[in-house]
């Protein structure tokens, strides 16, 4: 039995793996999809002092209070930060790590370094009276939709989720100088389906860190995977603990 720690990206919360977690339950897994502080059940505490750092220490103290050991953690879009920064503390605990259509940082880079379209959330951001926080994006004409998701009955369903999100998330830097966390083994998964203008993915080196062949996959759809083809990501994430 593997132990999964799915960690969800910015304006989403912890449902958005309801239909992804108990696939991988059923294959006889544990799972813990929490929600970041500001979202879901952590809604109250949402504010400006909410950052990378407070998302990170979210991660970290779920696997320290859990005793989770041999973790697959998984992070899509801007949990890709999340999930390194939290590796960097503890990799000892960390069995794999899976970059879902995510943000993949070097030390010291921000969101706006691995994604420098971000740099535009947070210019339009401070031209309002809250500076601090970005709204959800909009819902684009198909074939973009929301986040990807195309199907009504969906988009109404992720609506219910989104809220906005922390500046400071985009601009505090992810740490990576644990010589540890080089072993760590990794698989990328990309959502090659329609994408909006400005997003642009970094190349894969062709080696991990830790020297082996890089693990890339792809699902023909849009970035939120985990709500429009759960299946075929649930087996993705069952041959990453593999």
């Amino acid at each position: 039995m593997s132990t999964y720690l799915l960690v969800h990206g910015a304006w989403h919360d912890g449902r958005c793996w309801d239909r992804t977690a108990p696939l991988l339950e059923a294959a006889g897994h544990r799972v813990l999809r929490p929600s970041l502080t500001g979202y879901g059940d952590k809604a109250h505490l949402f504010g400006p002092e909410v950052g990378l750092d407070t998302h990170v220490e979210d991660v970290v103290r779920l696997i320290k209070d859990e005793d989770l050991t041999d973790v697959v953690l998984v992070g899509h879009s801007y949990a890709g930060l999340v999930i390194s920064s939290a590796a960097n503390e503890v990799p000892e605990r960390i069995a794999h790590l899976v970059y879902l259509d995510a943000m993949v940082p070097e030390h010291g880079e921000t969101a706006v370094d691995a994604q420098p379209v971000t740099q535009r959330l947070i210019d339009a951001a401070a031209s309002t009276d809250t500076p601090w926080r970005i709204p959800p994006l909009p819902e684009l004409p198909p074939p973009f939709g929301l986040f990807g998701v195309t199907d009504p009955a969906d988009q109404e369903w992720l609506r219910g989720m989104l809220s906005d999100h922390p500046v400071l998330c985009l601009r505090q830097p992810a740490r990576l100088d644990n010589p540890g966390l080089r072993e760590v083994p990794r698989t990328h998964v990309h959502c090659v389906g329609a994408a909006p203008e400005g997003i642009v993915r970094r190349p894969v080196p062709v080696l991990q860190p830790n020297g082996t062949p890089s693990r890339v996959r792809e699902l023909p759809t849009g970035h939120d995977c985990m709500i429009t083809m759960p299946v075929e990501l649930s087996e993705l994430l069952l041959e990453a603990s593999g």
